[in-house]
């Protein structure tokens, strides 16, 4: 022992460098390898985000139930599906899980404003953080989503990494998933929803706990006049509509570059029309109460 403990003396930074290699092999050891794979024919009975909203009311001695009705992307508005990708990940059905192009562009408008002015997750990036991490920005829970999103990309087609992340995804206190979602908001199932509110809802995806989609606040109204006007530059949303409910104008132009990739990808709606939900063809609904929830350790699901 005297021995190891003279030789870390004499080696301080080969010893720094060996315990900080350490703690990432142990942190890549927790990456839920199986778990991953199983979301091929399994939906996910919950998720890293509905348990980090579960103990931070626990903490603050409230009581919130998450309410999540999970239905297949079959039955979800085509509005909606088109709203989404166009609003959180333009160029969703082409890259490998990383927009390259978003990273590069996100990097210097952040460096030159000096402050996270402007996101690059993708859909799946964003999955990946749902389903398994935390909402922290370490280094270490960046370099696991990396490798959790090109498990998720290896695994598992578009059309089904899109519909699990419409299911999960945080809408507002306790509302997971776009069926909870537009029955809250709207009092319809995701499949009724009309191209105003699906562009109300992929407005707020952003900010979900501080904005509603069914209010007409600032925010709210210039993120889905930026939303039409990008569905309008893939010809998947009527220009009668969009002159209806014209607000680009009052946008500043920093606002728009920070939420839009600037480009349009003809693949969009292609996948949409040939996915086969049928493994997982079934509609659940799920409460779960925070004042009913045990603190355990999960494998990701």
């Amino acid at each position: 022992m005297q021995r190891l403990l003279d030789w870390i003396k004499g080696h301080k930074v080969k010893t720094a460098l060996i315990l900080v290699g350490l703690f990432i092999l142990v942190e890549l050891l927790t990456i839920p390898f199986f778990s991953i794979a199983r979301l091929r024919t399994e939906n996910p009975s919950e998720t890293a985000l509905m348990r980090q909203r579960l103990r931070e009311a626990e903490r603050g001695g409230k009581k919130l139930r998450i309410v999540q009705r999970w239905v297949p992307l079959s039955r979800i508005s085509k509005n909606l599906i088109d709203a989404v990708v166009v609003a959180e990940d333009g160029m969703f059905y082409t890259h490998g899980g990383v927009d390259w192009f978003e990273v590069k562009e996100s990097i210097e408008k952040n460096i030159n404003e000096r402050r996270a002015a402007r996101g690059a997750s993708t859909i799946t990036q964003q999955l990946a953080k749902n389903l398994y991490l935390s909402t922290s920005k370490d280094p270490i829970r960046k370099l696991k989503e990396l490798i959790i999103t090109l498990l998720l990309e290896n695994k598992l087609s578009k059309g089904r990494i899109l519909e699990i992340y419409l299911n999960v995804i945080e809408w507002g206190r306790g509302t997971f998933g776009v069926e909870a979602a537009s029955q809250a908001y709207f009092g319809k199932p995701a499949s009724a929803l009309t191209l105003e509110e699906a562009t109300r809802l992929a407005a707020v995806i952003p900010s979900p706990l501080r904005h509603r989609p069914n209010e007409d606040s600032r925010y709210v109204l210039r993120r889905k006049s930026i939303v039409l006007r990008r569905m309008q530059g893939r010809n998947v949303a009527d220009s009668s509509f969009i002159e209806e409910n014209e607000e680009i104008d009052s946008i500043e132009p920093e606002e728009i570059d920070s939420t839009d990739s600037g480009k349009v990808d003809s693949a969009v709606t292609k996948e949409i029309d040939s996915i086969d939900s049928g493994k997982v063809d079934s509609t659940v609904t799920k409460e779960i109460d925070s004042t009913d929830m045990e603190e355990k350790e999960h494998d990701g699901l």
